[in-house]
């Protein structure tokens, strides 16, 4: 195929409207109301364009129910993290930013991943109805974790007349907390109780991590173990120019995932009979805790990613312990 011939869209999403501009096909830069009718009129717009690639922006949830609709038409939409958009205006050399401009640079953006090998680990997968649930449970309780956490450093310094304040603070959050989570462990035992069981029997994996990679990486069991890692932020990026060598760190994916994964790793470093020789071994050979926590980190995801892809159950003698 021709790149004269590739169809792409990119669509600037904002909280009441969306613009979308076209490459490879007679088509003017739009713009669609962001609500249901204006979905589906844009969605049945780049079906009959023959679209093969939409890309938008992350922007905190507006972006959600348009990539839903356009993906249940049949399109494949990549949603990417708004720095590396920004970052890629600025490669080609658009410095001015304009809702119009960012849905033609996005793009442009789709036409260089769709020439891509590995495509297809920027295509978003698709979310029911009960994983968007699960995900809102998700993050709800991250935000109560959030503001009990601030109200506790407030208590430290409050003064007598305001602490009573601050503590019915601290027992209305707590008693939401323990409402969202109950509400969390019943939804995924209705509706996610076969994938639930499948993570738990990794020892380090409690409901909490589980559902939190069920709503956070519902790529789980579809890359390879590189990707994976690099889409949470785990993997080690080269830093090398010549015949400088530098120092391997992590940076960037899913900092919610990669949190609940690290407290999960905690447990396995002292219970996960796989883990456990693989963080002392790493320990002994003169590597920093931390390092080697990430490295366990690491290991710990490619695994859950495995069993997933396979739907095997952890067995302890197909990791070497």
């Amino acid at each position: 195929m021709s790149a004269s011939s590739v169809v792409v869209a990119g669509i600037d999403v904002a909280k009441a409207h969306v613009d979308v501009a076209v490459l490879g096909a007679q088509f003017k830069a739009q713009r669609f109301d962001n609500d249901p009718e204006g979905h589906s009129t844009l969605a049945a717009t780049l079906c009959d364009l023959g679209v093969e690639l939409v890309v938008m922006e992350a922007t905190g949830g507006y972006e959600a129910a348009l990539a839903c609709a356009l993906q249940a038409a049949g399109l494949r939409v990549a949603v990417v993290n708004p720095k590396q958009a920004r970052d890629f205006a600025r490669a080609m050399g658009q410095r001015a930013k304009t809702d119009r401009i960012d849905a033609r640079v996005l793009a442009e953006l789709a036409a260089v991943l769709l020439r891509r090998e590995d495509v297809a680990r920027f295509i978003r997968p698709l979310a029911d109805e009960q994983q968007q649930l699960l995900a809102a449970l998700v993050t709800r309780r991250r935000q109560l974790l959030a503001m009990l956490l601030s109200e506790r450093q407030r208590l430290q310094l409050a003064m007598a007349k305001v602490r009573p304040s601050i503590e019915a603070m601290i027992t209305a959050i707590r008693a939401q907390l323990d409402d969202v989570e109950a509400q969390m462990v019943a939804h995924v035992r209705e509706h996610f109780a076969e994938l639930d069981a499948l993570l738990r029997t990794a020892r380090g994996i409690g409901p909490i991590a589980s559902a939190t990679l069920m709503a956070g990486l519902p790529e789980l069991g579809r890359l390879t173990r590189r990707e994976i890692a690099a889409l949470v932020g785990v993997a080690p990026m080269a830093r090398d120019s010549g015949s400088v060598r530098g120092r391997r760190c992590v940076q960037g994916g899913r900092a919610d995932v990669r949190r609940v994964l690290y407290m999960a790793t905690l447990t396995a470093v002292v219970r996960n009979p796989a883990i456990k020789p693989f963080y002392d071994r790493l320990c002994a050979a003169g590597k920093c805790p931390k390092v080697a926590l990430v490295a366990c980190m690491r290991k710990l995801l490619t695994m859950l990613n495995a069993m997933v892809r396979t739907g095997t159950p952890w067995n302890a003698s197909l990791h070497g312990a």
